[in-house]
Protein backbone atom coordinates (compact mmCIF):
# COMPACT_ATOMS: atom_id res chain seq x y z
CA UNK A 1 0.00 0.00 0.00
CA UNK A 2 3.05 2.23 0.91
CA UNK A 3 4.69 1.77 -2.73
CA UNK A 4 1.38 2.46 -4.35
CA UNK A 5 0.89 5.64 -2.05
CA UNK A 6 4.37 6.52 -3.78
CA UNK A 7 4.15 6.13 -7.09
CA UNK A 8 0.76 7.98 -6.64
CA UNK A 9 2.68 10.92 -5.28
CA UNK A 10 5.30 10.46 -7.74
CA UNK A 11 2.72 10.16 -10.59
CA UNK A 12 1.20 13.66 -9.62
CA UNK A 13 4.62 15.65 -9.33
CA UNK A 14 5.68 14.37 -12.69
CA UNK A 15 2.24 16.16 -13.74
CA UNK A 16 2.56 19.02 -11.61
CA UNK A 17 5.70 19.48 -13.35
CA UNK A 18 4.72 19.23 -16.85
CA UNK A 19 1.70 21.84 -16.16
CA UNK A 20 4.26 23.93 -15.10
CA UNK A 21 6.70 23.69 -17.75
CA UNK A 22 4.01 23.90 -20.41
CA UNK A 23 2.67 26.85 -18.58
CA UNK A 24 6.08 28.47 -18.99
CA UNK A 25 6.55 27.48 -21.99
CA UNK A 26 3.20 29.13 -23.39
CA UNK A 27 3.96 32.13 -21.40
CA UNK A 28 6.93 32.58 -23.62
CA UNK A 29 5.59 31.97 -26.56
CA UNK A 30 2.60 34.77 -25.67
CA UNK A 31 5.37 36.81 -24.91
CA UNK A 32 7.61 36.55 -27.90
CA UNK A 33 4.56 37.09 -30.54
CA UNK A 34 3.90 39.91 -28.39
CA UNK A 35 6.87 41.63 -28.74
CA UNK A 36 7.14 40.47 -32.54
CA UNK A 37 3.79 42.85 -32.94
CA UNK A 38 5.47 45.43 -30.85
CA UNK A 39 8.15 45.55 -33.19
CA UNK A 40 6.45 45.51 -36.17
CA UNK A 41 4.14 48.56 -35.26
CA UNK A 42 7.48 50.17 -33.66
CA UNK A 43 9.08 49.77 -37.16
CA UNK A 44 6.24 50.63 -39.39
CA UNK A 45 5.94 54.27 -37.46
CA UNK A 46 9.36 54.98 -37.54
CA UNK A 47 8.79 54.35 -41.29
CA UNK A 48 5.90 56.39 -41.01
CA UNK A 49 6.61 59.17 -39.07
CA UNK A 50 8.83 61.42 -41.90
CA UNK A 51 5.42 61.65 -43.78
CA UNK A 52 3.14 62.38 -40.33
CA UNK A 53 5.80 64.96 -39.50
CA UNK A 54 5.78 66.89 -43.29
CA UNK A 55 2.67 66.42 -44.33
CA UNK A 56 0.75 65.81 -41.03
CA UNK A 57 -2.20 63.45 -40.02
CA UNK A 58 -5.12 65.18 -41.66
CA UNK A 59 -3.85 66.15 -45.53
CA UNK A 60 -4.26 61.96 -46.27
CA UNK A 61 -7.81 62.53 -45.52
CA UNK A 62 -8.47 66.23 -47.04
CA UNK A 63 -6.70 65.75 -49.86
CA UNK A 64 -8.83 65.16 -52.98
CA UNK A 65 -6.86 62.63 -55.19
CA UNK A 66 -3.66 59.92 -54.53
CA UNK A 67 -1.31 61.64 -56.84
CA UNK A 68 2.20 61.15 -55.24
CA UNK A 69 4.45 62.56 -57.59
CA UNK A 70 2.36 65.44 -57.54
CA UNK A 71 2.12 66.18 -53.89
CA UNK A 72 -1.53 64.76 -53.45
CA UNK A 73 -2.06 62.27 -50.97
CA UNK A 74 -5.53 61.31 -50.21
CA UNK A 75 -6.03 57.96 -48.79
CA UNK A 76 -9.93 58.47 -48.54
CA UNK A 77 -10.64 56.57 -51.77
CA UNK A 78 -8.52 53.64 -50.96
CA UNK A 79 -9.78 53.48 -46.95
CA UNK A 80 -13.24 53.15 -48.57
CA UNK A 81 -12.50 50.89 -50.99
CA UNK A 82 -11.39 48.91 -48.90
CA UNK A 83 -14.07 48.91 -46.26
CA UNK A 84 -16.57 48.36 -48.78
CA UNK A 85 -14.58 45.28 -50.30
CA UNK A 86 -14.39 43.98 -46.72
CA UNK A 87 -17.93 44.74 -45.31
CA UNK A 88 -19.78 43.77 -48.97
CA UNK A 89 -17.20 40.03 -48.21
CA UNK A 90 -18.15 39.77 -44.65
CA UNK A 91 -22.03 40.25 -45.73
CA UNK A 92 -22.11 37.42 -47.70
CA UNK A 93 -19.76 35.00 -46.02
CA UNK A 94 -21.71 35.57 -42.60
CA UNK A 95 -24.98 34.01 -43.06
CA UNK A 96 -23.15 31.38 -45.27
CA UNK A 97 -20.72 30.21 -43.04
CA UNK A 98 -23.28 30.27 -40.10
CA UNK A 99 -25.66 27.97 -42.13
CA UNK A 100 -22.74 25.49 -42.85
CA UNK A 101 -21.75 25.46 -39.01
CA UNK A 102 -25.42 24.99 -38.29
CA UNK A 103 -25.37 22.39 -40.65
CA UNK A 104 -22.35 20.42 -39.60
CA UNK A 105 -23.61 20.74 -36.16
CA UNK A 106 -27.27 20.53 -36.37
CA UNK A 107 -28.31 19.01 -39.64
CA UNK A 108 -25.96 17.49 -41.56
CA UNK A 109 -25.63 13.28 -41.49
CA UNK A 110 -22.36 12.42 -40.80
CA UNK A 111 -21.70 10.60 -44.31
CA UNK A 112 -22.31 14.47 -45.64
CA UNK A 113 -20.90 16.91 -42.64
CA UNK A 114 -17.14 14.64 -42.36
CA UNK A 115 -16.31 15.44 -45.96
CA UNK A 116 -18.25 19.19 -46.29
CA UNK A 117 -15.80 20.00 -43.07
CA UNK A 118 -12.71 18.55 -44.87
CA UNK A 119 -14.18 20.79 -48.13
CA UNK A 120 -14.20 23.93 -46.00
CA UNK A 121 -11.02 23.60 -43.83
CA UNK A 122 -9.25 22.69 -47.82
CA UNK A 123 -10.57 26.10 -49.19
CA UNK A 124 -9.27 27.65 -45.84
CA UNK A 125 -5.58 26.80 -46.69
CA UNK A 126 -6.10 27.57 -50.82
CA UNK A 127 -3.69 30.28 -51.42
CA UNK A 128 -4.90 33.50 -52.26
CA UNK A 129 -3.12 34.14 -55.17
CA UNK A 130 -5.03 31.19 -56.67
CA UNK A 131 -8.40 32.32 -56.21
CA UNK A 132 -7.16 35.90 -57.62
CA UNK A 133 -6.53 34.12 -60.63
CA UNK A 134 -9.85 32.32 -60.65
CA UNK A 135 -11.51 34.98 -60.15
CA UNK A 136 -9.15 37.24 -63.52
CA UNK A 137 -9.71 34.60 -65.34
CA UNK A 138 -13.44 33.28 -64.82
CA UNK A 139 -15.11 35.96 -62.36
CA UNK A 140 -14.29 39.15 -64.01
CA UNK A 141 -15.18 37.82 -68.00
CA UNK A 142 -18.87 37.02 -66.52
CA UNK A 143 -19.31 40.30 -64.58
CA UNK A 144 -17.80 42.39 -67.46
CA UNK A 145 -21.00 40.36 -69.73
CA UNK A 146 -23.36 41.83 -67.55
CA UNK A 147 -21.77 45.09 -66.95
CA UNK A 148 -18.28 46.42 -68.06
CA UNK A 149 -15.09 46.42 -67.22
CA UNK A 150 -15.91 43.25 -65.25
CA UNK A 151 -12.76 44.06 -62.31
CA UNK A 152 -15.03 46.05 -60.03
CA UNK A 153 -15.95 46.01 -56.18
CA UNK A 154 -18.59 43.97 -56.54
CA UNK A 155 -15.64 40.93 -58.78
CA UNK A 156 -13.37 41.59 -55.21
CA UNK A 157 -16.18 41.55 -52.65
CA UNK A 158 -17.24 37.86 -54.47
CA UNK A 159 -13.57 36.85 -54.32
CA UNK A 160 -13.25 38.23 -51.01
CA UNK A 161 -16.40 36.02 -49.62
CA UNK A 162 -15.18 32.75 -51.00
CA UNK A 163 -12.21 33.07 -48.92
CA UNK A 164 -13.39 34.08 -45.58
CA UNK A 165 -16.39 32.04 -45.54
CA UNK A 166 -14.46 29.18 -44.57
CA UNK A 167 -13.29 31.10 -41.46
CA UNK A 168 -16.39 32.27 -40.68
CA UNK A 169 -18.16 28.40 -40.72
CA UNK A 170 -15.25 26.85 -38.97
CA UNK A 171 -15.18 28.97 -36.10
CA UNK A 172 -18.94 28.87 -36.02
CA UNK A 173 -18.36 25.58 -35.56
CA UNK A 174 -16.08 25.09 -33.28
CA UNK A 175 -18.26 28.04 -31.04
CA UNK A 176 -21.16 25.87 -31.17
CA UNK A 177 -19.62 22.83 -30.19
CA UNK A 178 -18.92 24.23 -26.90
CA UNK A 179 -22.40 24.35 -26.27
CA UNK A 180 -23.63 22.10 -23.25
CA UNK A 181 -25.05 18.97 -23.86
CA UNK A 182 -27.58 20.23 -21.28
CA UNK A 183 -28.80 22.62 -22.96
CA UNK A 184 -30.21 20.17 -25.99
CA UNK A 185 -31.49 17.62 -23.07
CA UNK A 186 -33.35 20.96 -21.39
CA UNK A 187 -34.57 22.03 -24.50
CA UNK A 188 -35.76 18.11 -25.51
CA UNK A 189 -37.54 17.69 -21.81
CA UNK A 190 -39.49 21.08 -22.50
CA UNK A 191 -40.67 19.73 -25.93
CA UNK A 192 -39.04 22.53 -28.16
CA UNK A 193 -38.42 22.35 -31.44
CA UNK A 194 -35.24 22.28 -32.91
CA UNK A 195 -35.92 25.91 -34.87
CA UNK A 196 -36.76 27.20 -31.13
CA UNK A 197 -34.02 25.58 -29.71
CA UNK A 198 -31.59 27.03 -31.66
CA UNK A 199 -32.96 30.78 -32.36
CA UNK A 200 -33.73 31.25 -28.44
CA UNK A 201 -30.93 28.96 -26.73
CA UNK A 202 -28.18 27.95 -28.89
CA UNK A 203 -27.36 30.89 -30.69
CA UNK A 204 -27.73 33.20 -27.95
CA UNK A 205 -25.92 31.12 -25.98
CA UNK A 206 -22.97 31.09 -28.59
CA UNK A 207 -23.19 34.58 -29.75
CA UNK A 208 -19.78 35.93 -28.55
CA UNK A 209 -18.08 32.90 -30.47
CA UNK A 210 -20.01 33.70 -33.14
CA UNK A 211 -18.91 37.32 -33.06
CA UNK A 212 -15.59 37.14 -32.81
CA UNK A 213 -15.44 34.41 -36.11
CA UNK A 214 -17.20 37.47 -37.84
CA UNK A 215 -14.95 39.99 -36.78
CA UNK A 216 -11.58 38.26 -37.60
CA UNK A 217 -13.02 37.11 -41.08
CA UNK A 218 -13.62 40.58 -41.70
CA UNK A 219 -9.79 41.45 -40.46
CA UNK A 220 -8.76 38.93 -43.11
CA UNK A 221 -11.03 40.51 -45.70
CA UNK A 222 -9.25 43.99 -44.59
CA UNK A 223 -5.77 42.44 -44.97
CA UNK A 224 -6.05 40.56 -48.49
CA UNK A 225 -3.54 41.83 -50.91
CA UNK A 226 -3.19 39.89 -54.19
CA UNK A 227 -6.33 38.31 -54.61
CA UNK A 228 -7.98 42.13 -54.60
CA UNK A 229 -5.09 43.61 -56.72
CA UNK A 230 -6.05 41.29 -59.42
CA UNK A 231 -9.49 41.46 -59.24
CA UNK A 232 -10.89 44.67 -58.31
CA UNK A 233 -9.76 47.06 -61.06
CA UNK A 234 -7.26 49.27 -59.25
CA UNK A 235 -8.49 52.45 -59.75
CA UNK A 236 -8.10 55.00 -57.36
CA UNK A 237 -11.56 56.78 -56.84
CA UNK A 238 -14.76 56.37 -54.84
CA UNK A 239 -17.32 54.10 -56.21
CA UNK A 240 -20.60 54.50 -57.36
CA UNK A 241 -21.78 51.34 -57.60
CA UNK A 242 -20.38 48.30 -57.25
CA UNK A 243 -19.56 47.80 -60.90
CA UNK A 244 -16.60 50.19 -60.84
CA UNK A 245 -13.30 49.61 -60.01
CA UNK A 246 -11.47 50.64 -56.96
CA UNK A 247 -8.15 49.97 -54.76
CA UNK A 248 -8.00 48.73 -51.61
CA UNK A 249 -4.70 50.37 -49.12
CA UNK A 250 -2.96 46.62 -49.52
CA UNK A 251 -3.09 46.97 -53.52
CA UNK A 252 -1.88 50.55 -53.43
CA UNK A 253 0.82 49.40 -51.21
CA UNK A 254 1.97 46.45 -52.89
CA UNK A 255 1.44 48.08 -56.43
CA UNK A 256 3.68 51.37 -55.17
CA UNK A 257 6.39 50.18 -52.80
CA UNK A 258 8.57 49.08 -55.59
CA UNK A 259 9.30 52.32 -56.56
CA UNK A 260 7.97 54.43 -54.04
CA UNK A 261 10.99 57.12 -52.57
CA UNK A 262 10.59 60.05 -50.37
CA UNK A 263 7.41 60.98 -48.71
CA UNK A 264 5.62 58.43 -51.51
CA UNK A 265 7.46 56.02 -49.49
CA UNK A 266 6.39 56.99 -45.95
CA UNK A 267 2.92 57.65 -47.11
CA UNK A 268 2.67 53.85 -48.16
CA UNK A 269 3.88 53.32 -44.49
CA UNK A 270 1.14 55.53 -43.19
CA UNK A 271 -1.32 53.43 -45.11
CA UNK A 272 0.30 50.19 -43.34
CA UNK A 273 -0.10 52.16 -39.88
CA UNK A 274 -4.08 52.57 -40.59
CA UNK A 275 -4.30 49.06 -41.30
CA UNK A 276 -2.70 47.94 -38.31
CA UNK A 277 -5.10 50.22 -36.33
CA UNK A 278 -7.96 48.92 -38.01
CA UNK A 279 -7.06 45.34 -37.70
CA UNK A 280 -5.95 46.05 -34.05
CA UNK A 281 -9.43 47.56 -33.47
CA UNK A 282 -11.53 44.81 -34.58
CA UNK A 283 -9.08 42.36 -32.73
CA UNK A 284 -9.94 44.23 -29.31
CA UNK A 285 -13.57 44.59 -29.92
CA UNK A 286 -13.48 40.79 -30.59
CA UNK A 287 -11.89 40.17 -27.42
CA UNK A 288 -13.85 42.30 -25.67
CA UNK A 289 -17.56 41.17 -27.17
CA UNK A 290 -15.40 37.58 -26.26
CA UNK A 291 -14.44 38.02 -22.66
CA UNK A 292 -18.21 40.04 -22.13
CA UNK A 293 -19.91 36.92 -23.26
CA UNK A 294 -17.87 34.16 -20.75
CA UNK A 295 -18.56 36.75 -18.10
CA UNK A 296 -22.24 36.34 -18.97
CA UNK A 297 -22.29 32.66 -19.24
CA UNK A 298 -20.53 32.36 -16.04
CA UNK A 299 -23.12 34.64 -14.13
CA UNK A 300 -25.88 32.58 -15.72
CA UNK A 301 -24.24 29.11 -14.40
CA UNK A 302 -23.28 30.87 -11.01
CA UNK A 303 -27.14 31.72 -10.40
CA UNK A 304 -28.43 28.32 -11.33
Amino acid sequence: MQTFEMSQLSSLRRAHRRDRILRHSLRLLGSITGLLVLLITLFVLQEAWPALQNLGFIRFWTDGSWHPLEGSFGLMPMVLGSGLIALGATAIATPLGLLSALFCQCYGPPLLVVPYRRLLELLAGIPSVVYGFWGLVVLVPQINRLHPPGQSLLAGTLILSLMILPTVALLAIASLAQIPSSYWQGAAALSLSRWTTLTRIILPSARSGLFTAVVLATGRALGETMAVLMVCGNVVQVPSSVFDPVRSLTANIALEMAYATGDHRAVLFVSGLVLLAIVAGLVVMAEGISNQGMSSESVIVHER
